[in-house]
């Protein structure tokens, strides 16, 4: 019997490592929780296990649960995906001592790499440029106050812990920073369970790059070039790129070779990627590593050749990187849109709700990594992230034209998404000409309150229409002899 992979994770990840395990010959298990009954993961894996409620704490976050599920179905190895468990040490160590094979680095390297204030110790000793800060953790306004003095405004106040933007201040002068400081822990606190708050010097106007690296067990590492990742709202990835706009040669393999190095300095095993600030001149600085796969590996994938999943499961089993640093390139340019379930027109709050119509742009170059199906819905206890859009062209230029023409093809009914604001910057001079930098989407003049026509009557035409299309579908299928088959599986699956 083929080794089997439990992916510990939901949605378009679970369902992007599970294709990867079909075409390795690796059986796959899914988990799912109460709100993911009816999703995509767990009738596309071939086996998959109840786990909880809908709250991630009581589900995908049950380390005990998951891994009983692992032996359960005889599992060997547990791939995290990312989110949840991913960067848990403890969760590693679990997995360790269950006898299962954890697709990612030793849980002594995520610990190195799991808070800021460590990971800058640790990249300091080894020789790599970090943003001047603190020297480690503070433990109160009144300390942060006397660092900023000595680094000089403005500054940003983080989270040690966590990432996605939470427990993070701009503070531009003395009489903001204590609030901001208190702010910044408390939200810490209940995102992270940890409010350990430290402080660093503000890059003005800065790029955020990051580089993929992979390692193996047998000291071989390499980088895979970089991404620009500098769409950001509230500090949260929108639209992702490689290669980066209008950066040196020179710059792009130091960079690459200080991520190297990075991780060397903590033993890394498996994907992973270093995050570094870029200032206007060039300088680049180690922001932090993410122990994991990253949500837009795909641009990566689409510029190199290279399966990163596929990667990360071979590094698992011990076998050593098939190919060497000289023998990495980028060819084209890709693109990366994160489309969500959220309305602009409401401050870009979740829209979580049906999905009566989704139907996904196709034609050459495009590529969409999703977990939801037409019929299906977008629950409102996780991320509201719908589908990740890729596209790959000869040139910048053309990456971009592809990617407005598929944002402009896909067909999304029953929520409200992010795709205008998409567009718009895509469309931007900025965005378009390039270097941008982390101000851009703040730049950007606030989208029309509706779009043009009447929603109601377009949403009930794109449903009328779609019923239609689901009835005339489903007598295809079921002469095929297809719905006696959904029946069978639905019958052993639940």
């Amino acid at each position: 019997m083929a080794d089997k992979v439990l992916i510990a994770n939901r949605g378009e990840i679970a369902c992007r490592v599970i294709r990867a395990c079909r075409e390795m010959g690796l059986g796959s298990v899914a988990i799912y929780s109460d709100a993911d009954r009816q999703a995509v993961h767990p009738w596309l894996a071939d086996e998959a296990v109840h786990v909880g409620p809908a709250p991630s704490r009581e589900s995908y976050l049950r380390m005990d649960r998951v891994i009983d599920a692992a032996r359960r179905t005889g599992a060997r190895y547990v791939h995290p995906g990312y989110g949840f468990l991913s960067e848990n040490a403890a969760f590693r160590e679990a997995c360790d001592d269950a006898g299962l094979v954890f697709v990612g680095p030793p849980a002594d390297a995520m610990r190195k790499m799991g808070t800021k204030t460590t990971a800058r110790d640790h990249m300091i000793a080894a020789g790599v440029p970090v943003v001047p800060g603190s020297d480690g953790p503070l433990a109160s306004s009144e300390e942060a106050l006397a660092v900023a003095q000595r680094i000089a405004y403005p500054v940003m106040v983080k989270a040690a812990a966590g990432g996605g933007g939470k427990g993070m201040r701009l503070v531009h002068d003395p009489g903001t920073l204590r609030s901001a400081f208190e702010g910044a822990a408390r939200e810490a606190a209940s995102a992270f369970g940890d409010a350990t708050i430290y402080l660093e010097k503000a890059i003005v106007r800065p790029r955020h790059i990051e580089i993929q690296v992979l390692a193996d067990r047998h000291g071989n590492c390499i980088h895979l070039f970089e991404r620009e990742c500098s769409v950001q709202r509230r500090n949260q990835k929108i639209i992702e790129e490689s290669p980066a706009s209008h950066l040196s040669q020179a710059t792009r393999l130091a960079m690459g070779e200080v991520a190297v190095r990075a991780a060397k300095a903590v033993s890394y095993e498996s994907a992973g990627t270093c995050e570094f600030l870029v200032d206007p001149e060039e300088h680049f600085y180690f922001l932090e590593m993410n122990t994991r796969l990253q949500v837009e590996h795909l641009v990566t994938e689409l510029v190199t050749g290279l399966d990163l999943v596929v990667l990360q499961l071979r590094i698992a089993m011990g076998e050593p990187l098939p190919m060497r640093q000289e023998e990495i390139g980028q060819r084209g340019h890709a693109v990366e849109c994160r489309i969500y379930a959220e309305d602009p027109a409401a401050g870009f709050l979740p829209s979580p709700g049906p999905l009566h119509v989704y139907r996904t742009p196709k034609g050459p170059g495009v590529r969409v990594d999703d977990g939801v199906i037409e019929g299906g819905r977008v629950p409102s206890d996780y991320d509201p992230m719908i589908a990740k859009l890729a596209v790959w062209s000869e040139t910048r230029g053309q990456a971009i034209d592809r990617s407005l023409r598929a944002l402009h093809e896909y067909e999304i009914v029953g929520v409200s998404t992010n795709r205008t604001h998409l567009e718009q910057i895509l469309r931007s001079e900025a965005f378009r000409a390039g270097p941008y930098d982390t101000g851009l989407v703040a730049s950007l003049p606030p989208l029309p309150a509706k779009a043009p026509g009447d929603p109601l009557a377009m949403g009930v035409a794109a449903l009328l229409y779609a019923r239609e299309t689901v009835h005339k579908e489903a007598s295809r299928s079921s002469a095929a002899g297809w719905k006696s088959f959904a029946l069978q599986r639905a019958v052993e699956r639940f």
